[in-house]
């Protein structure tokens, strides 16, 4: 079924006027809407991961009525028993008298707004998986109520929410968009591990199918976001405003870890050329390294496979990811390098991963990229052992095929390799690690995120990217 599009938003889309004769307002600056948003309404978020949950939480704090829906009938279990299952809240944050945590569907029929954030991934050749999107869409549609607005909080390429969303909804409940049900796009911003950057902290993007939807959507988030909202001019705008966040990372990020390759081979320290290019005023700061997790080695795809549809194959995005892909066999080869200036035999050679998570000081070994660089080592035969004080051992075990230290030891070992700069790695003793180590140890600071001096004072080789 082809979804209904008002005259409101047909005018937006042709750039025709809405308001006496001026043009539609687009979303060019932050604004905080005048609208007094109705908090007896009911929210339902969809989707109970690291977006979800604090999204609940967010409406919660708002004195919203909240159902948190999940399909996972242990995590809806553990969260009835009020424990966080992100580590990134608290337990008490999510016990909320306000909030009702469930997998039974039928409870969603009780919201007049429902926020889906649910993941996004890509599949085996690299196009959009939104099976999730779908499934959820499905769910929702099939227990809604007229009158419902229906945000998608999930990252998707532009065009999507119209393309995928919205027909699943029609379909599943029989409802029409525009008419009996409405639908915005917010993406999700949220960085898992950073308390600094939460939900209320950071502008959200907001978008509707008209001005009337945008205004209600945008009043809805004003009412938990202290940072205000940025009210988008269309869905597909706000689509493709959180694809190029993460394409942007992307590049640069591949930019210096191509340039560190360079000026390894020309004799040059990358990261005294970038401390020095960094006193211009108008120089980014990235620095290179291991570029996992859920969001910038996946969004890139997005944007590559909408733009293929439209005949246009954006080659440096999809360099940058070839560049960001190699560089765990990168860290390896450095390793290996590092072994052999200190006369190490690769196959007698033992090394300590320190850190497998895919980013500091978080939990979340899915999507990260030290796994490569065990698969990589252990083609040269070096005996590999990984450590990670916020991972779970079991969980290490399972997916990167390794052994599993339980408490930190460096005894026996020829090299450590530190891959992931938990904050606590950084307060290590560097000359107590390279007494337990054995003799001639090296030392492979990936991201840079120790002193080279005071590992060489301790008679350490050391190497960074």
């Amino acid at each position: 079924m082809t979804p209904t599009i008002s005259d409101t938003e047909r005018q937006r889309e042709n750039g025709e006027s809405d308001h006496a004769g001026r043009p539609a307002e687009r979303g060019v600056t932050i604004q905080h809407s005048s609208v007094q948003h109705a908090r007896e309404a009911t929210v339902c978020v969809v989707g109970l991961g690291y977006v979800g949950l604090p999204l609940t939480v967010g409406f919660a704090r708002a004195d919203y009525r909240v159902i948190g829906y999940d399909v996972d009938e242990s995590k809806i279990e553990t969260l009835q028993e009020g424990i966080d299952t992100t580590g990134d809240l608290t337990d008490e944050a999510i016990q909320q008298d306000n909030v009702a945590y469930t997998a039974d569907a039928t409870e969603i029929c009780d919201a007049e707004y429902v926020a889906i954030a649910v993941p996004t991934p890509i599949d085996d050749e690299e196009r959009p998986n939104l099976d999730y999107v779908e499934s959820a869409a499905a769910t929702v549609g099939s227990h809604m109520q007229p009158g419902t607005t229906v945000v998608l909080e999930s990252t998707v390429y532009p065009g999507a929410t119209r393309e995928v969303l919205v027909p699943t909804l029609e379909r599943a409940s029989g409802l029409r968009v525009g008419e009996d049900f409405f639908v915005g796009y917010s993406p999700e911003r949220a960085t898992p591990g950073d308390s600094e950057h939460g939900l209320e902290d950071v502008v959200k993007v907001v978008s509707g199918q008209n001005e009337e939807v945008l205004e209600d959507v945008a009043a809805l988030y004003e009412s938990v976001v202290d940072a205000g909202v940025y009210r988008a001019s269309s869905i597909e705008a706000a689509e493709a405003c959180k694809v190029v966040e993460n394409v942007q990372r992307d590049v640069n990020i591949a930019l210096v870890n191509e340039l560190s390759t360079a000026l390894e081979r020309m004799g040059v320290d990358t990261h005294e050329v970038l401390e020095a290019a960094g006193t211009k005023w108008n120089f980014h700061d990235y620095r290179p390294g291991l570029v996992g997790g859920h969001c910038i080695p996946v969004d890139p795809y997005f944007l590559v496979h909408r733009s293929r549809r439209e005949g246009f194959v954006p080659e440096l995005l999809l360099t940058s990811r070839q560049v960001n892909e190699s560089m765990p066999e990168r860290v390896a080869e450095l390793t290996i390098k590092s072994l052999n200036h200190c006369h190490k035999t690769l196959r007698e050679s033992r090394v300590l991963l320190l850190g497998l998570t895919y980013k500091p000081d978080v939990a979340d070994i899915r999507s990260s990229k030290v796994a490569d660089v065990v698969t990589y080592l252990r083609e040269f035969d070096v005996d590999v052992v990984g450590y990670d004080p916020h991972g779970d051992p079991d969980a290490i075990r399972e997916s990167f095929g390794v052994d599993v230290q339980e408490s930190l030891s460096f005894s026996g070992f020829d090299a450590v390799v530190l891959a992931t700069p938990h904050e606590r790695f950084l307060e290590l003793d560097l000359g107590s690690v390279a007494e337990q180590l054995n003799d001639d140890p090296a030392l492979v600071d990936v991201t840079g995120a120790l002193e080279p001096e005071d590992a060489t004072s301790e008679g350490l080789v050391y190497r960074r990217l």
